[in-house]
């Protein structure tokens, strides 16, 4: 079966065709730099990343570049910093860092390039020139701004009619505007703001430009599959395309950008999108301190079809923390565990529009139940399909010990020993002290093991 996609673009599913399968080449926006990252903000990390580990495993480890931009330059880093009163820098090097070490903690793997847009100023102000130079930007009181009359093709993402890209684009109705629905390319900046050296003075980039300049930079005029969250097909992704397209000649067919357009639905709290704007979110961090796994965390997110919206719940993190307790427990018992081949209707299923819950509920569950039935093979096979989706790579024992516990393991030593010497007695009393601890003991074949209840 080969992978099929549903595009943005078509509005359906179509057969994913990369121009070069020793390249396969995939840009997905990534974060911008002010503050830790909600759970809404993880969704698309998590499921690019499960679609970043199915293309290497049909294309080949080696032969498949993804780019994931990190926004660096920003109004909102600026005014964070400012209230703060913490250097620029400062900020957004430790927004990255623990937007990092929350990834990681995901499963997330890091991509072939991280670009910050602060490293890609040059590209930007080359591409903003060729914009002016081809008669699709223009520059206006300081500003240098895109000339959306001047590519008739804009839209064709997001499909809105004008009204209604002026009133979701939030646009300034600026004077120095030819048209309300143009957009800033580059703006300049006051004093105390970051600003660089440009033929329009100093100043800085629009957010639209930083994204067509990266990919460029990094994967050339054209490349093979653009995602992100349903929030950024407009203005953002429409943007991108009128600048990238008309950056390399306008609407030849050879340079039509990306050739796959993929979004991601919502993370939602009763009803409404999870947002900082709102304040109806929940960080990662948050999450994690309070002891829920990552893991956890990352399979409550593939449960649901990336498509569509997610309300994410406490409960529902439980569950899936409550399905990773099966998994870990059944191969905890199943010894000599390598790894090994994937199932054919696992495959299919992921091939299927990224289909994970499918993929979990019809084929990581089945094999779960085989393990469970000491099938030969079984756990091998459960192991290979966790790998495709970022799952069950832990330890077992590291699972349910969490940080481990050098005293727990000497109390379950001594019950082994109270037990060999028949002094049940002291053998219950140990179970019972380990109990009140929240340990929870299970005498099996390959000797006793432990762990934390809940």
């Amino acid at each position: 079966m080969t992978l099929r996609l549903h595009d943005t673009l078509t509005r359906q599913e179509e057969p994913f065709a990369p121009r070069d399968p020793e390249r396969v080449r995939m840009y997905v926006c990534g974060p911008t730099v002010y503050d830790l990252a909600h759970v809404g903000n993880a969704r698309p990390v998590v499921v690019f990343d499960v679609l970043f580990r199915l293309l290497r495993h049909t294309y080949g480890e080696g032969k498949v570049v993804y780019v994931r931009n990190v926004t660096d330059i920003d109004d909102k880093i600026n005014a964070a910093a400012k209230a703060n009163g913490e250097p620029i820098r400062a900020l957004t090097d430790r927004t990255l860092a623990a937007y990092h070490a929350d990834m990681d903690a995901l499963g997330a793997l890091r991509p072939t390039h991280e670009p910050r847009a602060t490293e890609f100023v040059a590209p930007m102000i080359a591409m903003i020139g060729r914009l002016i130079a081809a008669g699709n930007a223009y520059e206006a009181d300081g500003h240098v701004l895109f000339s959306v009359p001047s590519f008739s093709a804009y839209g064709q993402l997001s499909r809105r009619n004008r009204d209604e890209m002026i009133a979701g684009a939030r646009v300034d109705v600026a004077p120095y505007k030819r048209d309300p629905a143009d957009f800033v390319l580059w703006k300049p900046s006051p004093e105390g703001i970051p600003g660089w050296d440009s033929p329009w003075g100093r100043g800085r980039p629009g957010w639209h430009i930083e994204c067509s300049a990266m990919s460029e930079t990094l994967l050339g005029e054209t490349f093979d599959l653009h995602g992100g969250g349903l929030d950024l097909i407009f203005p953002h992704h429409e943007n991108e395309i009128a600048q990238s397209v008309c950056a390399h000649g306008g609407l030849r067919t050879e340079t039509h950008f990306a050739r796959h357009w993929v979004h991601n639905g919502f993370v939602m709290v009763n009803g409404e999108k999870m947002s900082k704007s709102l304040g109806n979110f929940w960080t990662v961090r948050e999450l994690l301190e309070e002891g829920i796994p990552g893991e956890a965390i990352r399979l409550a997110l593939l449960k649901t079809h990336y498509r569509q919206p997610l309300d994410l719940t406490r409960e529902r993190i439980a569950e899936a923390k409550a399905d990773l307790d099966r998994f870990y427990g059944a191969l905890r018992r199943a010894p000599g565990r390598k790894g090994g081949t994937l199932d054919a209707g696992f495959v299919a299923a992921l091939e299927d529009d990224l289909n994970t819950p499918a993929a979990i509920d019809l084929h990581l569950k089945r094999r779960l139940a085989a393990v469970n039935e000491g099938e030969a093979g079984a756990a091998d096979a459960l192991l290979a399909m966790g790998a495709i989706l970022g799952l069950l790579q832990q330890d077992p024992e590291a699972w349910f010990k969490g940080d481990g516990d050098a005293s727990i393991d000497a109390l379950v030593d001594a019950r082994v020993a109270a037990r060999k010497a028949r002094n049940f007695a002291e053998a219950d009393r140990i179970r019972k002290l380990l109990a009140e601890q929240g340990i929870v003991l299970e005498d099996t074949p390959q000797g006793t093991l432990w762990k934390r209840a809940g």
